[in-house]
């Protein structure tokens, strides 16, 4: 029986937007999981989400049994310094998030969770969102955290003077000193557009964008200064860190005594180091190269759906990939279930040649699913006038399973009479500077690259398929597209984003710049009586609800 007088105080001085997402979850247009996502974009507070969705309060990460001791973790060696403005890496980016804290997280369910900020809400055309602060937060090093230090942090990551990481985020977005103190516990993002999903490009997603004093000099290594749960007990460069519990920290206080960190080269010999209990917890965990362990009885594997991939890119200038029909020939060479059950043992879900994945409430489930078809790609072939036997040169980087990924596509285009021929490189030399001209991976006839998980699309949108995107290795030029991707972004309605990615995903099946052809499954591998591990698809690891018998 639905209870009006909930359902009107939830509509009282609601933007059209929000109430029409309450009405949708009325009359059955809106799932539980959707209002409880989308809600939480929109600003609408936690308790509100909570008696609506008839689910009580947002679901956080349950509370584990016992308190104190020190757990160990397997990590990929950063592989620079850490800076919180520029690092890029998994084992950067696990390090930051130990001792710093976002806005707000994005949890495993790609549910806005709040962190520093308690509540956040957009004005009616989506280009300006008021984030309202937590009171009393300290920094590790005493000091108060205060709208200053949150617009110092963000217009910090948004200057382009500054070569951060975020950039990729933020371009076209937000701009250098957007944003604005209000009063000491508001601050006010004025964006170049109107964007539905911005909390997500400040929150835990955006893994550069934490929280830092406003007068931070660059030295971040030196002391690792930030608000969260641990604090730094010792760092060592290609080696490790330790991590102890903040006992002044603004919430629940952690769970474990200690975090001990181990960096590693490589995975087997993490693998190893679990196996003789030389660590309790392996950060990500490759499925290739993780096998024998996804059966273990000592391990538990936690798996979460993802939309991290592989973008296979055709370069849409240069031949043979300047006709679409020879690039959506090579995408229907592909098995894609196959390569979800062989290759990936079943830990990741079929692409459909575009960024929505099946874990995002906005893609168009109704889009139909391309599959292998060899006879449409040999015709597709011949009307383009290819010739059997063209050779196309492929480059990727080594990593995970990207090598073997790369064999199984040169196999399928032989099927269709395209040789392939591989140059695999280390991924340093894959990358290069990452600006066009000074890159292989921007500069490449075809290439296979990583893209780490976000809980929005946004990013993968813009940055590789955009006209003007800083990474777009297909050199994909399509006005139409363009203004799909924008409206998309704009739409703060949930019905009309998944209109704009409707029309976006038939275009790029259309087109094919880049294939898409699986979305795999974050791993994480933790011994048997570990409890209260937060990893997020991201690859970061949340310990603070941790606990170890």
């Amino acid at each position: 029986m639905k209870d009006y007088r909930l359902l009107d105080l939830l509509r009282r001085g609601r933007t059209p937007h929000e109430n029409h997402l309450i009405d949708g979850l009325v009359d059955g247009r809106v799932s539980r999981r959707e209002f409880l996502r989308y809600g939480s974009v929109l600003g609408l507070s936690l308790p509100l989400l909570g008696a609506a969705a008839g689910l009580g309060l947002m679901p956080g990460p349950a509370r584990a049994q016992g308190a104190g001791g020190v757990l160990r973790v397997a990590v990929d060696t950063p592989t620079g310094a850490i800076d919180p403005v520029k690092t890029p890496d998994v084992g950067g980016l696990v390090m930051l998030q130990q001792s710093g804290e976002f806005l707000c997280m994005d949890g495993q369910d790609l549910v806005l969770r709040p962190m520093l900020a308690e509540s956040w809400k957009p004005n009616d055309k989506g280009d300006v969102w008021t984030f309202k602060l937590r009171k009393g937060v300290k920094f590790h090093n005493g000091k108060e955290m205060t709208a200053d230090d949150v617009a110092a942090s963000l217009n910090r990551l948004a200057d382009p003077a500054n070569g951060s990481n975020a950039l990729s985020v933020f371009k076209g977005v937000l701009s250098k000193d957007a944003v604005r103190k209000v009063d000491d516990l508001t601050v006010e993002f004025h964006l170049d557009a109107p964007n539905a999903n911005f909390p997500y490009l400040v929150s835990s997603d955006n893994y550069n964008a934490i929280i830092l004093p406003a007068d931070y000099a660059g030295d971040f290594e030196k002391n690792f200064v930030g608000t969260g749960p641990f604090k730094l007990e010792k760092y060592t460069p290609k080696v490790g860190a330790s991590f102890v519990r903040n006992d002044d920290y603004w919430g629940d206080k952690a769970l474990l005594d200690r975090v001990e960190f181990t960096f590693f080269a490589d995975i087997q010999p993490q693998i190893l180091a679990l196996q003789g209990n030389q660590v309790d917890l392996i950060n990500q965990l490759p499925v290739l190269a993780g096998a024998g362990l996804l059966n273990d009885p000592n391990v538990e594997i936690i798996s979460i759906h993802s939309a991290s991939h592989y973008q296979i890119h055709m370069r849409t200038d240069m031949d043979p990939f300047k006709d679409p029909r020879v690039r959506r020939a090579v995408a229907l060479s592909l098995d894609r279930d196959k390569l979800v059950k062989g290759l990936l043992r079943g830990r990741a879900q079929p692409g459909n040649d575009s960024p929505f994945a099946p874990v995002y409430p906005s893609t168009d489930t109704s889009v139909e699913q391309r599959k292998q078809n060899i006879a449409e790609a040999k015709q597709l072939l011949e009307a383009a006038g290819i010739k059997s036997g063209t050779k196309v040169p492929l480059a990727t980087q080594r990593f995970q399973e990207v090598p073997q990924y790369a064999q199984l596509v040169q196999n399928a285009a032989k099927e269709i009479g395209i040789e392939i021929e591989l140059n695999v490189m280390d991924s340093g030399a894959y990358y290069g500077d990452a600006v066009f001209g000074k890159s292989t991976w921007l500069d490449s006839v075809m290439g296979i690259t990583d893209y780490g998980h976000r809980g929005v699309p946004n990013v993968y949108l813009s940055a590789p398929l955009r006209s003007d995107g800083s990474w777009n290795a297909a050199h994909f030029k399509n006005k139409e597209y363009d203004t799909l991707a924008a409206g998309y972004v704009a739409a703060l309605d949930l019905e009309a984003q998944k209109a704009a990615a409707g029309k976006i995903q038939k275009l790029l099946l259309e087109e094919t710049p880049i294939i898409f052809g699986y979305f795999y499954d974050h791993l994480s591998a933790v011994r048997k009586g570990v409890a209260g591990v937060e990893p997020t698809a991201m690859s970061q690891t949340f310990l603070a609800r941790a606990s170890k018998k």
